[in-house]
């Protein structure tokens, strides 16, 4: 089931991005990533913002505004928050009545069947977590689980050719490819990315 798989995918993918920020210098946040024309910086402060954005939604609770802060208003305490902020997130997700109804996001902007709330929030931290390791040349495992529960979410044919401020069109892989490669091109990106 989509929504157990998500539940269990969640733990992995706050871990594994949760990994990745130890490595993080302070010039790599204005790194290239392979997200359009994010920087690292860019891609942490959207990271801060969903991660309260998509809590809120699974809590049932009203949204904050839409959109995050630019790189150049990143919080200082980053390192300090944005671990809490996954946690929190990843937490709010594991209740079951987080998969209940519907779900709203960004102030009622976004508004959802909540498993469906659920799996995008899930896509989110493993693209942009894999986003980041590329960017910073650091290694990206998460769990089988996560990615086989947002590829459902992502390889839907009517998305091949991307959904403006969600997706972009989808990047061709070889067909024995692994399958977190698949969501990768799904989510229009390069798994063969390098900076």
């Amino acid at each position: 089931m989509a929504e157990d798989q998500t539940k269990m995918g969640f733990a992995s993918a706050s871990g594994a991005l949760e990994v990745l920020l130890p490595g993080l210098r302070d010039e790599h946040l204005t790194a290239a990533t392979p997200c359009g024309h994010s920087t690292v910086g860019d891609l942490l402060a959207h990271l801060m913002d969903l991660a309260v954005v998509f809590r809120l939604a699974a809590e049932k609770a009203p949204g904050a505004a839409p959109g995050g802060p630019p790189a150049s208003t990143l919080d200082p305490q980053w390192r300090d928050l944005l671990p809490k902020r996954v946690d929190e997130l990843a937490v709010a997700w594991s209740a079951p009545a987080a998969w209940t109804g519907e779900a709203s996001a960004a102030g009622g902007a976004l508004v959802l069947p909540a498993a469906v709330m659920g799996l995008v929030t899930l896509n989110e931290l493993v693209v942009h977590g894999w986003d980041i390791a590329r960017a910073t040349g650091q290694p990206y495992t998460v769990a089988p689980e996560a990615v086989e529960a947002i590829h459902g979410l992502v390889s839907q044919p009517e998305r091949k050719q991307g959904v403006p401020g969600l997706f972009d069109a989808w990047v061709a892989v070889p067909a024995d490819a692994p399958l977190l490669d698949h969501v990768i091109g799904m989510n229009g990106r390069d798994p063969g990315w390098t900076s």
